[in-house]
C-alpha cells in the first residue's frame, strides 16, 4: 500500500518504557515483521487485542471539489457519493500517479457527522499494488482484508438501541506528543450485538452499503475498563486483597467531644 501506514490509526499501542540490552533483536526483528506485513496488505491484524482502530476499504472515484484538492468525494459504481478529505503524502499520488478518471481502492478512516450522522472518510492510502509497490509479488490480493467495502472496527460500546439496530463505538486516539491526553471519537453502526454490549471491547467486522456501516459479525474482548472490586460489607472498594479494612480507632491523643453541664435550677 502506498504511501503511508494507517492501519495503527494512532490508536492503543503499547509503550515500551526502555529497551532491554538483551531484546533489542527480537524487537528489531519483531518490528520488521510487523512493516513487512502491513506493506502486504492494506489492514493488517490487530497488533494486540486490544487495539484500537476504525480503517476500511472503499473502491470508488474520487472527485475533488472546485475549491481544494484535498476535499472531495468518494463515488462509488452505484452512484454512492460520501464526503472525502485527503490526508498526507497521498496528495502527491493523486497529483503525480493516479488517473482521477478511474476507480481506486482507497484505504480511509471512517468518522461519523455531528450533525447529522452522516459518514464521511479520511483517505490515508490507496491499495493498487500493481501499480503502485514497484512488483512486489508477496502483496495480497484477496482476502477479506482487501475486500471492496470491508471495515476493522475495534473500540468500546456505549450506546445502542435493538429495536433500531443501531449502536455507538468508542475509539480512542493515543496523543502524537508526550504529555498530551488522548483524544476519542465515535462512529455510529447499524447491527445488533449481544444482551449486555455497553461498555465492552468489540473487534467488529464491518462492511459498507451504500453510505452506511452494517455489523456483520464480531467478538466481544470483555469490559474495556477493569472494574474495582467491592467489599460486600462495607461497599467500599476492595484493596486488601479481599480483607476487610477495620474502622480506624481513635488514638489517645485524639480529642473527645467536651462534656456540657446543664444549669442547676
Amino acid at each position: 500500500m502506498m504511501p503511508m501506514n494507517p492501519a495503527e490509526n494512532k490508536t492503543s499501542k503499547p509503550k515500551t518504557e526502555g529497551k532491554s540490552p538483551q531484546l533489542s533483536s527480537s524487537h528489531s526483528q519483531a518490528t520488521e515483521a510487523t512493516k513487512a506485513q502491513e506493506r502486504t496488505q492494506p489492514i493488517p491484524p490487530p497488533s494486540h487485542p486490544r487495539q484500537y482502530r476504525a480503517i476500511g476499504l472503499i473502491e470508488a472515484r474520487y472527485e475533488r471539489s472546485e475549491e481544494q484538492l484535498t476535499q472531495g468525494y468518494l463515488i462509488t459504481a452505484k452512484g454512492d457519493k460520501i464526503e472525502a478529505v485527503v490526508l498526507g503524502r497521498v496528495i502527491s499520488l493523486i497529483k503525480n500517479h493516479l488517473d482521477m478518471d478511474k476507480e481506486h481502492l482507497w484505504v480511509v478512516y471512517p468518522r461519523t457527522k455531528a450533525e447529522n450522522d452522516g459518514l464521511h472518510v479520511q483517505i490515508v492510502g490507496v491499495w493498487e499494488p500493481e501499480t503502485l509497490n514497484l512488483g512486489d509479488e508477496s502483496a495480497i490480493t484477496s482476502g477479506k482484508a482487501t475486500e471492496p467495502g470491508y471495515f476493522s472496527i475495534r473500540g468500546e460500546v456505549i450506546f445502542f438501541n435493538t429495536e433500531e439496530e443501531s449502536l455507538v463505538v468508542k475509539i480512542k486516539q493515543f496523543p502524537r506528543k508526550e504529555g498530551d491526553k488522548p483524544k476519542f471519537f465515535k462512529l455510529k453502526l447499524k447491527g445488533v450485538l449481544g444482551e449486555r454490549p455497553l461498555k465492552r471491547f468489540y473487534d467488529l467486522n464491518v462492511h459498507l452499503e451504500g453510505e452506511t456501516l452494517f455489523v456483520k459479525d464480531g467478538t466481544d474482548l470483555g469490559f474495556a475498563q477493569k472494574k474495582p472490586r467491592f467489599n460486600k460489607k462495607s461497599k467500599r472498594p476492595n484493596l486488601k486483597g479481599g480483607k476487610r479494612i477495620p474502622p480506624r480507632k481513635p488514638t489517645s491523643g485524639s480529642r473527645s467531644k467536651p462534656s456540657i453541664k446543664k444549669p442547676s435550677k
